[in-house]
């Protein structure tokens, strides 16, 4: 529930980003357009001084000198209308429209932009007399700008939208091998436990007198199989925090870890130098989990008779960093980021499960940090975790 509340959050949270920057963008293009249009006016009122200036009478010749030559030059359509708002000259309109056609013209440059009034000196009487109006619509440059907005939005959503598909289609394959990891990860956390009780079934068979010399190590594999149970069932809930201390956690794995060693063919000294009594807050269970994941990675990567895995801490203000160190065969510089992403492993045989998981119970959880620290080709390789008291 928790997670579908935090994706809903993060959808609100895109959708009411993507309404500020459609807004801003409208209102940025609203506000270039309407000083387009402001020029536009002025230019079109220094044209009605100028006719009012030459003009002596309605039917005064100037008039068609001016919409003739003078205004020669604009880039916006022109109609002037007699006193009766019949249109009278046209410019930057079709030549063949009729009076029907530039009525219309005329009426939707009204509701763009309002008519500038003519008014003239009349020489006879020195009165200021109307003659008509200059109406003047959107060039295309505004037209365009108008349009700009939508496009750059469409665009936007283009992207989005395939940005989205694209996200939605790794998503679902991530999951898929999320699903898959984990089914892979139980079988294999369940394996060692039950090849050892299967190995101790047989040498109480062969060998009955033995068989109170194996209890104690079968009652370990059972009580294992119960702690893997768990695990697993922790990871799909809300962990319980308490202080434990983790010096014992990582006695407890590197106790299980090396009474197993024989068994997969690897001879590997593991030194546990974490001091005594180093207490933390948080979910036992789960930590031991992620550093026995740690651990068996650091012995996969041994490949010689002569491995040593080494785990150190510190703790520093109010922080504990663990590092474990191995001599393995090191991890490429290019991977040291993937390895904790699901699904990667560099092992042919491996599921890519062990560190997303330790990532996750590190970091998700514990609101700690892990990180391969260093690493170099056939040398070894370290990893850190840091994890807040």
């Amino acid at each position: 529930m928790k997670i579908y509340k935090h994706s809903t959050n993060i959808k609100g949270g895109l959708i009411f980003l993507g309404v500020i920057l459609i807004s801003s963008l409208l209102m940025y293009s609203q506000s270039i357009v309407n000083k387009l249009r402001n020029d536009n006016r002025e230019i079109v009122q220094l044209y009605a001084e100028i006719i009012a200036a030459t003009v002596k009478d309605e039917s005064d010749a100037n008039l068609s000198f001016v919409f003739d030559e003078i205004i020669k030059k604009v880039q916006f359509p022109l109609i002037y209308s007699d006193r009766n708002h019949i249109p009278v000259y046209s410019k930057n309109l079709p030549e063949d429209l009729n009076q029907e056609d530039l009525l219309k013209h005329q009426k939707t440059m009204s509701a763009q932009n309002k008519p500038i009034p003519l008014d003239f000196v009349d020489s006879n009487s020195g009165k200021y007399l109307h003659i008509g109006f200059l109406y003047y619509g959107d060039s295309n440059l505004i037209k365009r700008l108008q349009w700009l907005p939508f496009l750059e939005i469409g665009a936007v959503a283009i992207f989005i939208i395939l940005g989205f598909g694209g996200f939605t289609i790794i998503r679902n394959s991530e999951k898929r091998h999320i699903w898959v990891g984990m089914a892979r990860e139980t079988a294999h956390q369940l394996g060692t436990p039950v090849s050892a009780l299967m190995g101790w079934v047989d040498i109480i068979k062969q060998n009955p007198q033995k068989i109170n010399d194996v209890l104690d190590e079968m009652s370990t594999d059972i009580n294992r199989l119960e702690q893997i149970v768990d695990r697993f069932s922790k990871m799909g809930s809300e962990a319980k925090m308490a202080e434990f201390d983790l010096s014992n956690v990582i006695e407890n794995v590197n106790t299980y870890l090396e009474r197993r060693l024989p068994s997969i063919g690897k001879n590997v000294q593991i030194n546990n130098k974490v001091e005594k009594k180093l207490l933390l807050n948080g979910n036992s269970i789960l930590v031991s989990w992620a550093l026995e994941n740690i651990i068996k990675n650091a012995i996969d990567a041994i490949d010689h008779d002569q491995g040593k895995i080494e785990i150190e801490s510190t703790k520093v203000n109010n922080t504990i960093f663990i590092t474990i160190s191995d001599n393995g065969r090191g991890i490429p510089h290019k991977d040291r980021k993937n390895v904790f992403r699901p699904g990667f492993s560099s092992k042919s045989k491996g599921w890519g499960m062990g560190l997303s998981l330790v990532k996750r119970i590190i970091e998700d959880i514990h609101a700690g940090k892990i990180e391969v620290k260093e690493s170099s080709k056939m040398e070894g390789t370290t990893i850190q975790i840091s994890i807040p008291l």
